[in-house]
C-alpha cells in the first residue's frame, strides 16, 4: 500500500484492512472483487489484486506463513525487490538493501552531490547502499529505518530541512551549494489522462458494488468515447472489472 503513496492515505484502508483480513489465508478466501473494493481510492488498484494473488501463494506455498527467505518472498506475485528486501529487513531484522525513493534521494545527496536520484534505480546506488549498511544484521535493519525517515521527514524532495539534519556535517550535497539537477524532471500529470478515466470507471463500479453497472453509466463518466473504450478495455485486461453476459460490468 505504501508504494507511492503517502502514510498519511494509507493507514486507514491499511486499518480496515488488517481488520478485515488480518492473516494471509483470509485475504486468500476473499474474491478479486473483495480487494478491489477494500482499495478505496488509494491508486494503482492492481496492486490490491497482487497482494490477494501473493496471500494465495502464502497460503498455497507456505502453509498461510508469509516467508522470511528474501528469495521467497521475491516469487510472490506483486513483490519486486524494494518490497521483498523491506520484508526481510523490517519483519525479520535481516541485512538487506532497502532502497525507495527517500533513501535514494538521501544517498544521492550526502554521498553524490546531486539534488536528486536517476528516475531508474541503478547498480550504481546499490553498491552505494550496500557498501554503507551495518554488517550486524539488527544495526542493518535500524539503518534502513533511519535512512527512510530522514529522507521522509528532513531531506525531502522540496523545502528540504538541511539545518535540522543530523548528517548535515556530512552532506556533499549541502556543502557544494545544493545545486540544482541540470535536467530538470517533468512532473507527471494526472487529470486528462487514461489514468483519470480508469479511476473514474473504477470508482462508478465500487460506488455500486456489489450491483452490476450498465454501460450507460458507464458512458456518463468520461465524455470522450475512444479514450473511455481505451482505458475499459484496460480495466478488463488488468482483471480489475468483469464484463457480464447482459453487457454490463461489475467487480470481479
Amino acid at each position: 500500500m505504501l508504494q507511492q503513496t503517502p502514510v498519511t492515505r494509507v493507514l486507514p484502508a491499511w486499518e480496515a484492512w488488517l481488520n478485515r483480513w488480518p492473516t494471509p489465508a483470509a485475504m486468500a478466501a476473499a474474491t478479486p472483487g473483495d480487494a478491489v473494493l477494500a482499495w478505496g481510492r488509494l491508486g494503482y488498484p492492481r496492486r490490491a489484486l497482487r497482494l490477494r494473488e501473493a496471500a494465495v501463494a502464502v497460503v498455497e506455498r507456505h502453509h498461510g506463513v508469509v516467508p522470511a527467505d528474501i528469495q521467497e518472498l521475491r516469487a510472490l506475485p506483486g513483490v519486486g525487490e524494494y518490497t521483498a528486501a523491506a520484508v526481510a529487513s523490517f519483519a525479520h531484522r535481516q541485512r538487506h538493501v532497502v532502497l525507495d525513493t527517500n533513501v535514494r534521494r538521501v544517498l544521492a545527496r550526502i554521498i553524490a552531490g546531486e539534488q536528486l536520484p536517476p528516475s531508474s534505480l541503478t547498480n550504481t546506488e546499490r553498491a552505494r547502499a550496500a557498501a554503507l549498511l551495518p554488517a550486524d544484521p539488527e544495526a542493518a535493519a535500524t539503518w534502513n529505518v533511519a535512512a527512510m525517515e530522514l529522507g521522509a521527514l528532513v531531506c525531502t524532495a522540496s523545502n528540504p530541512r538541511c539545518p535540522s539534519c543530523p548528517v548535515n556535517d556530512r552532506c556533499t550535497w549541502l556543502a557544494t551549494g545544493k545545486p540544482a539537477d541540470a535536467t530538470p524532471r517533468k512532473v507527471q500529470t494526472y487529470a486528462g489522462t487514461d489514468r483519470q478515466v480508469r479511476g473514474r470507471l473504477l470508482a462508478a463500479l465500487r460506488d455500486a458494488a456489489p450491483d452490476p453497472v450498465p454501460p450507460a453509466v458507464l458512458d456518463a463518466c468520461w465524455d470522450e468515447p475512444a479514450q473511455r473504450t481505451r482505458a475499459l478495455q484496460s480495466l478488463l485486461a488488468d482483471g480489475l472489472i468483469a464484463a457480464l453476459p447482459d453487457a454490463g460490468y461489475a467487480l470481479p
